[in-house]
Protein backbone atom coordinates (compact mmCIF):
# COMPACT_ATOMS: atom_id res chain seq x y z
CA UNK A 1 0.00 0.00 0.00
CA UNK A 2 1.41 3.34 -1.07
CA UNK A 3 0.97 5.94 1.69
CA UNK A 4 2.05 9.31 0.33
CA UNK A 5 1.07 11.69 3.09
CA UNK A 6 0.04 12.11 6.72
CA UNK A 7 -1.67 15.22 8.01
CA UNK A 8 -1.18 14.86 11.74
CA UNK A 9 -4.10 17.01 12.86
CA UNK A 10 -7.34 18.11 11.26
CA UNK A 11 -10.46 19.61 12.81
CA UNK A 12 -12.25 19.78 9.45
CA UNK A 13 -11.92 16.47 7.60
CA UNK A 14 -13.91 14.32 10.05
CA UNK A 15 -17.10 16.13 11.14
CA UNK A 16 -17.19 16.59 14.90
CA UNK A 17 -13.94 14.71 15.50
CA UNK A 18 -10.30 15.52 16.11
CA UNK A 19 -8.51 13.45 13.51
CA UNK A 20 -5.53 12.90 11.28
CA UNK A 21 -5.62 12.20 7.55
CA UNK A 22 -3.76 9.48 5.66
CA UNK A 23 -3.28 9.98 1.91
CA UNK A 24 -3.11 6.89 -0.32
CA UNK A 25 -1.79 7.03 -3.87
CA UNK A 26 -3.63 5.91 -6.97
CA UNK A 27 -6.96 6.78 -8.58
CA UNK A 28 -9.05 5.48 -11.46
CA UNK A 29 -10.46 8.94 -12.22
CA UNK A 30 -8.66 11.86 -13.83
CA UNK A 31 -10.73 14.83 -12.67
CA UNK A 32 -9.07 17.94 -14.14
CA UNK A 33 -9.72 19.88 -10.91
CA UNK A 34 -8.24 17.20 -8.62
CA UNK A 35 -6.25 19.02 -5.95
CA UNK A 36 -4.07 15.98 -5.20
CA UNK A 37 -2.49 15.39 -8.60
CA UNK A 38 0.67 14.15 -6.87
CA UNK A 39 -1.40 11.17 -5.69
CA UNK A 40 -2.80 10.48 -9.14
CA UNK A 41 -0.67 11.45 -12.12
CA UNK A 42 2.87 11.94 -10.80
CA UNK A 43 3.38 9.80 -7.71
CA UNK A 44 6.81 10.24 -6.16
CA UNK A 45 8.18 6.97 -4.69
CA UNK A 46 10.43 8.99 -2.40
CA UNK A 47 7.36 10.32 -0.57
CA UNK A 48 6.29 6.85 0.52
CA UNK A 49 5.56 6.56 4.25
CA UNK A 50 5.82 3.05 5.77
CA UNK A 51 2.61 1.71 7.25
CA UNK A 52 4.36 0.98 10.53
CA UNK A 53 5.40 4.63 10.82
CA UNK A 54 1.77 5.73 10.60
CA UNK A 55 0.68 3.14 13.14
CA UNK A 56 3.46 4.17 15.53
CA UNK A 57 2.23 7.77 15.26
CA UNK A 58 -1.31 6.65 16.04
CA UNK A 59 -0.17 4.74 19.10
CA UNK A 60 1.47 7.89 20.43
CA UNK A 61 -1.65 9.97 19.76
CA UNK A 62 -4.08 7.61 21.48
CA UNK A 63 -6.43 9.61 23.66
CA UNK A 64 -5.71 12.81 21.72
CA UNK A 65 -7.14 11.94 18.31
CA UNK A 66 -10.64 10.51 17.84
CA UNK A 67 -10.37 9.27 14.31
CA UNK A 68 -8.43 8.69 11.12
CA UNK A 69 -9.50 9.88 7.67
CA UNK A 70 -8.44 7.59 4.82
CA UNK A 71 -8.32 9.54 1.58
CA UNK A 72 -6.52 9.66 -1.76
CA UNK A 73 -6.55 9.30 -4.66
CA UNK A 74 -9.12 6.55 -4.36
CA UNK A 75 -8.42 4.49 -1.21
CA UNK A 76 -10.53 1.50 -2.26
CA UNK A 77 -8.01 0.76 -5.03
CA UNK A 78 -5.32 -0.05 -2.46
CA UNK A 79 -5.11 -3.83 -1.98
CA UNK A 80 -3.92 -3.55 1.62
CA UNK A 81 -6.46 -1.01 2.80
CA UNK A 82 -8.65 -3.56 4.63
CA UNK A 83 -5.80 -4.83 6.81
CA UNK A 84 -4.54 -1.28 7.38
CA UNK A 85 -7.93 -0.05 8.53
CA UNK A 86 -8.29 -3.13 10.71
CA UNK A 87 -5.05 -2.30 12.50
CA UNK A 88 -6.21 1.30 12.96
CA UNK A 89 -9.47 0.09 14.47
CA UNK A 90 -7.56 -2.20 16.85
CA UNK A 91 -5.92 0.95 18.24
CA UNK A 92 -9.37 2.30 19.12
CA UNK A 93 -9.81 4.89 16.38
CA UNK A 94 -12.88 5.74 14.35
CA UNK A 95 -12.32 5.60 10.59
CA UNK A 96 -13.71 7.93 7.93
CA UNK A 97 -13.38 6.86 4.30
CA UNK A 98 -13.26 9.29 1.37
CA UNK A 99 -14.29 7.64 -1.91
CA UNK A 100 -15.39 8.40 -5.45
CA UNK A 101 -17.93 5.59 -5.21
CA UNK A 102 -16.54 3.59 -8.13
CA UNK A 103 -16.17 0.34 -6.16
CA UNK A 104 -19.51 -0.30 -4.53
CA UNK A 105 -18.75 -3.96 -3.73
CA UNK A 106 -15.65 -3.13 -1.75
CA UNK A 107 -17.40 -0.24 -0.02
CA UNK A 108 -20.21 -2.53 1.11
CA UNK A 109 -17.74 -5.20 2.20
CA UNK A 110 -15.72 -2.87 4.42
CA UNK A 111 -18.84 -1.35 5.97
CA UNK A 112 -20.37 -4.77 6.65
CA UNK A 113 -17.14 -5.87 8.34
CA UNK A 114 -17.54 -2.94 10.73
CA UNK A 115 -14.36 -1.20 9.56
CA UNK A 116 -15.86 2.12 8.46
CA UNK A 117 -17.64 4.61 10.73
CA UNK A 118 -18.28 7.42 8.23
CA UNK A 119 -18.19 7.74 4.44
CA UNK A 120 -17.70 10.89 2.39
CA UNK A 121 -18.51 10.26 -1.28
CA UNK A 122 -17.75 12.67 -4.06
CA UNK A 123 -20.53 13.43 -6.52
CA UNK A 124 -18.57 14.78 -9.46
CA UNK A 125 -21.42 16.21 -11.52
CA UNK A 126 -24.80 15.47 -13.05
CA UNK A 127 -24.99 11.98 -14.56
CA UNK A 128 -24.90 13.22 -18.17
CA UNK A 129 -21.64 15.10 -17.56
CA UNK A 130 -19.92 12.55 -15.33
CA UNK A 131 -17.51 11.20 -17.94
CA UNK A 132 -16.45 14.68 -18.97
CA UNK A 133 -15.92 15.73 -15.36
CA UNK A 134 -13.82 12.71 -14.35
CA UNK A 135 -11.76 12.75 -17.53
CA UNK A 136 -13.13 9.42 -18.82
CA UNK A 137 -15.61 9.84 -21.66
CA UNK A 138 -18.23 7.09 -21.80
CA UNK A 139 -17.74 6.07 -18.16
CA UNK A 140 -20.46 3.73 -16.87
CA UNK A 141 -22.17 5.06 -13.75
CA UNK A 142 -23.36 1.66 -12.55
CA UNK A 143 -21.00 1.44 -9.58
CA UNK A 144 -21.32 5.12 -8.67
CA UNK A 145 -25.10 4.86 -8.67
CA UNK A 146 -24.84 1.68 -6.62
CA UNK A 147 -22.72 3.44 -4.02
CA UNK A 148 -25.21 6.31 -3.79
CA UNK A 149 -28.09 3.89 -3.29
CA UNK A 150 -26.16 1.89 -0.72
CA UNK A 151 -25.25 4.94 1.35
CA UNK A 152 -28.73 6.41 1.17
CA UNK A 153 -30.09 3.16 2.61
CA UNK A 154 -28.57 4.32 5.90
CA UNK A 155 -26.20 1.47 6.74
CA UNK A 156 -23.42 3.87 7.76
CA UNK A 157 -23.29 7.62 8.45
CA UNK A 158 -22.36 9.43 5.25
CA UNK A 159 -22.19 12.64 3.30
CA UNK A 160 -22.13 13.50 -0.37
CA UNK A 161 -20.10 16.43 -1.64
CA UNK A 162 -19.46 18.21 -4.91
CA UNK A 163 -16.47 20.39 -5.70
CA UNK A 164 -17.93 23.15 -7.86
CA UNK A 165 -15.83 24.35 -10.80
CA UNK A 166 -16.87 27.15 -13.14
CA UNK A 167 -15.77 25.26 -16.26
CA UNK A 168 -17.73 22.10 -15.40
CA UNK A 169 -20.85 22.96 -13.41
CA UNK A 170 -23.92 24.88 -14.62
CA UNK A 171 -27.37 25.59 -13.19
CA UNK A 172 -28.99 22.59 -14.90
CA UNK A 173 -26.38 20.27 -13.39
CA UNK A 174 -27.46 21.18 -9.86
CA UNK A 175 -31.08 20.43 -10.77
CA UNK A 176 -30.08 16.97 -11.97
CA UNK A 177 -27.78 16.30 -9.01
CA UNK A 178 -30.54 17.38 -6.63
CA UNK A 179 -33.02 15.01 -8.24
CA UNK A 180 -30.45 12.20 -8.09
CA UNK A 181 -29.70 12.73 -4.38
CA UNK A 182 -33.25 13.52 -3.31
CA UNK A 183 -33.69 12.65 0.36
CA UNK A 184 -29.96 12.41 1.15
CA UNK A 185 -28.97 13.11 4.76
CA UNK A 186 -25.97 15.34 4.07
CA UNK A 187 -24.84 17.07 0.90
CA UNK A 188 -22.20 19.77 0.62
CA UNK A 189 -21.19 22.10 -2.17
CA UNK A 190 -17.57 23.14 -1.82
CA UNK A 191 -15.80 25.71 -3.93
CA UNK A 192 -12.89 24.69 -6.14
CA UNK A 193 -9.56 25.92 -4.83
CA UNK A 194 -6.39 25.77 -6.87
CA UNK A 195 -3.99 23.93 -4.56
CA UNK A 196 -1.10 24.31 -6.98
CA UNK A 197 -1.21 20.51 -7.37
CA UNK A 198 -4.12 20.19 -9.81
CA UNK A 199 -4.24 17.98 -12.89
CA UNK A 200 -5.37 20.80 -15.20
CA UNK A 201 -4.19 24.32 -14.34
CA UNK A 202 -6.27 27.39 -15.11
CA UNK A 203 -9.64 26.29 -13.72
CA UNK A 204 -11.74 28.77 -11.77
CA UNK A 205 -14.16 28.93 -8.85
CA UNK A 206 -17.54 30.61 -8.75
CA UNK A 207 -18.30 33.51 -6.45
CA UNK A 208 -20.03 32.83 -3.16
CA UNK A 209 -23.18 34.44 -4.57
CA UNK A 210 -23.33 31.95 -7.45
CA UNK A 211 -22.69 29.04 -5.09
CA UNK A 212 -25.55 30.20 -2.88
CA UNK A 213 -27.80 30.15 -5.95
CA UNK A 214 -26.67 26.60 -6.69
CA UNK A 215 -27.38 25.68 -3.08
CA UNK A 216 -30.94 26.95 -3.34
CA UNK A 217 -31.46 24.68 -6.34
CA UNK A 218 -30.27 21.51 -4.61
CA UNK A 219 -32.13 22.38 -1.41
CA UNK A 220 -35.39 21.77 -3.24
CA UNK A 221 -34.40 18.09 -3.14
CA UNK A 222 -31.95 17.91 -0.21
CA UNK A 223 -33.22 20.44 2.37
CA UNK A 224 -30.17 20.05 4.60
CA UNK A 225 -27.64 20.79 1.86
CA UNK A 226 -24.98 23.32 2.81
CA UNK A 227 -21.93 25.17 1.57
CA UNK A 228 -18.58 24.13 2.95
CA UNK A 229 -15.26 25.97 3.19
CA UNK A 230 -16.40 29.22 1.60
CA UNK A 231 -14.31 32.34 1.90
CA UNK A 232 -15.61 35.82 1.18
CA UNK A 233 -15.02 36.00 -2.58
Amino acid sequence: MNIQGLQKLTLLDYPGKVACTVFLAGCNFRCPFCHNASLVTHIDPENHIPEEEVLAFLRKRAGVLDGVCITGGEPLLSPGVEDFIGRIRELGYLVKLDTNGSNVNRLEYLVKKGLIDYVAMDIKNSPKKYGLTIGIEGYSLENVRGSVEYLMAGTVPYEFRTTVVREFHKREDFEEIGEWLKGARQYYLQSFQDSGDVIQPGLRAYTKEILEQALEIVRKYVPGARLRGMDQR
